[in-house]
């Protein structure tokens, strides 16, 4: 497994190492001690998620303010543009963004740390996303951004409006947005 930094302080792109043959491949996509002794994080992971969407479905900006949660992020069929942006208010990149594309292909996965808000948008015909939580799903604490906020500026790589659920629609600017301090 190869962890890549990226420019977002904490947030961690995971490369897992595959083994491949003419029967197919095998690769390990989570192991607790050697995810704590490459990435320095000891998450307790307490909720697995999977979904499944549609090409132009666009999932986010969202975070919990209360039981916010670390999140695992994979891609096991098709292909998502996965963005996180950091709005911890004391950080150094508070506002900025970054997108990495996430595949069943390249096996990638996105440890994104509390503090950030997270969403994707599905670039193949269909896309299953699985991902761990550090803490469990409280629908009174989730908040959203709005994707399109042009203060933050997210380059999303869409061919015309994406499929927003009603949730996603109503997402605030993150100037307006509760934060983490």
């Amino acid at each position: 497994m190869k962890v890549v930094q990226t420019p977002l302080a904490g947030l961690l792109l995971i490369e897992p190492t595959v083994f491949g043959d003419q029967r197919g491949y095998f690769y390990e996509s989570f192991n607790a001690r050697r995810f704590a002794e490459l990435t320095g994080v000891s998450a307790q992971f307490v909720q697995d998620n999977h979904s499944r969407s549609a090409k132009g479905v666009l999932r986010g900006l969202h975070y919990q303010i209360q039981q916010s949660q670390g999140k695992l992020v994979r891609v096991t069929a098709g292909a998502i543009f996965d963005v996180v942006l950091d709005i911890r208010k004391s950080s150094p990149t508070f506002g900025q963004w970054h997108g990495v594309p996430l595949t069943a292909e390249n096996k990638h996965e996105l440890w994104v740390p509390p503090g950030f808000a997270h969403g994707f948008v599905v670039t193949s015909e269909i896309a299953e996303v699985q991902y761990k939580t550090t803490d469990y799903w409280a629908p009174e604490f989730e908040r959203s951004i709005i994707w399109n906020d042009p203060a933050v500026g997210v380059r999303w790589p869409l061919d015309g409006e994406p499929l927003l659920s009603a949730k996603d629609r109503a997402g605030v600017p993150l100037a307006q947005a509760e934060l983490f301090a």
